[in-house]
């Protein structure tokens, strides 16, 4: 990693965040997850042996062989935006950062030692200045955090569970491992969506990138009101059995989807929170080491209750409802699935029966998302 003065000049005034601490902009879902994946048995052994292990020297070469290094020289509008995005989120050095062709839309923030930042040709076309600056504030929102690490780690053993999946029962360790830390990527991924925004500082343009990943090119076709309407017809649409496939549409994917994305740094971009780290009031760095776990963990506690509480999402509605002592569970299960009324006749064995073949008529979607998740954006 290069250590570079940030002597650029934003094309625009920006706010400055001097010593912001990551916990600034982190999702309280990301740090939970990161928790409970540390404590999952076995990756403290896996994490160690794949840190002395990764060929990270490789990686290195292999991006400086076959890449377009970002320089004053090479593509120098990205090198400006990452100088800056830096220079905001006070990181002290800046990543070497490398452009690669792919014609799909993907960036990414990997390396064990210090971290690097990928984009593809694919997304440096799709994006304006302003859209790719908050792609940029993501990614170095990503090694800010630390999360290089984990990602990078996640990318190895995709790829080795693919390689020992013939091997009986070869992969089961290595997929349970890969399944947290996919379920944690998915949320890190909303603390550095808020980073970008933070860095790019433009609403507008961090929605209308998100758009473009989801739906290409064609902002003329699309509309941000639009676009939100679908994440909450998403997430209140359907029944309990919509609420499971959704569930299994998403464990293959190391992403949340878009619409949910995009209205996750909406809502967020309207808190009090956001506001107090735009007028200079949020975490630093120096106070990391007096955080206490304690109070994370309380409100990681307190954000999924919250979560549940205000859910459109059947399942999560469900469990608000059961939480809050409201009803027999396996009456409300058996409603939910079948539709029926409660007290209806659908409460005896045939309500039962009906909850059966619902369920297995499922299959199609059960085998495709037990699919490893194809080519996809990664800002």
């Amino acid at each position: 990693m290069t250590d570079h003065s940030h002597e650029s000049v934003p094309s625009r005034q920006r706010r400055r965040y001097p010593g912001i601490s990551s916990r600034a902009y982190e999702h309280p879902a990301d740090r939970s997850a990161l928790v409970a994946l540390r404590k999952l048995s076995g990756f403290d052994t896996v994490f160690k042996a794949l840190s002395g292990l990764l060929p990270e020297r490789s990686l290195r070469l292999l991006f400086l062989s076959d890449s377009v290094r970002v320089s004053d020289a090479q593509f120098a509008h990205l090198n400006d935006m990452l100088r800056d995005a830096c220079y905001i989120l006070d990181l002290e050095k800046v990543p070497p950062m490398y452009v690669n062709q792919d014609p799909r839309p993907n960036a990414m923030c990997i390396g064990l030692d210090e971290p690097i930042i990928v984009v593809t040709t694919g997304l440096v076309e799709l994006l304006d200045e302003e859209e790719m600056r908050a792609v940029v504030g993501h990614e170095v929102g990503h090694a800010l955090s630390g999360h290089a690490v984990y990602r990078t780690i996640l990318l190895f053993l995709t790829n080795l569970a693919l390689k020992v999946a013939w091997i009986p029962l070869g992969n089961v360790a290595i997929m349970a491992i890969v399944t947290a830390l996919r379920e944690w990527f998915r949320k890190s991924e909303l603390s550095a969506d808020r980073a970008g925004l933070l860095v790019g500082q433009d609403i507008k343009a961090s929605m209308r990138g998100l758009m473009k990943i989801a739906g290409g090119n064609h902002l003329h076709e699309m509309n941000v009101d639009a676009f939100l309407a679908q994440a909450e017809e998403y997430e209140k649409g359907g029944d309990l059995r919509d609420s499971v496939l959704k569930i299994l549409n998403v464990l293959p994917r190391s992403h949340p989807f878009t619409t949910v994305r995009a209205a996750e740094l909406k809502k967020w971009s309207e808190t009090r929170d956001y506001q107090r780290i735009v007028d200079g009031h949020y975490p630093r760095r120096d106070e990391d080491k007096d955080t206490s776990v304690t109070d994370s963990f309380r409100e990681s506690a307190a954000h999924y209750a919250d979560t549940v509480r205000t859910s459109k999402d059947p399942l999560m509605k469900l469990v608000g409802d059961i939480a809050g002592g409201a009803g027999d569970l396996g009456g409300k299960l058996r409603d939910k699935f079948t539709g029926a009324a409660g007290g209806s006749g659908g409460a005896g064995r045939g309500g039962g029966a009906t909850t059966k073949d619902a369920t297995g008529g499922s299959d199609g979607t059960w085998r495709r998302a037990d699919q490893e998740e194809g080519p996809g954006a990664e800002s």
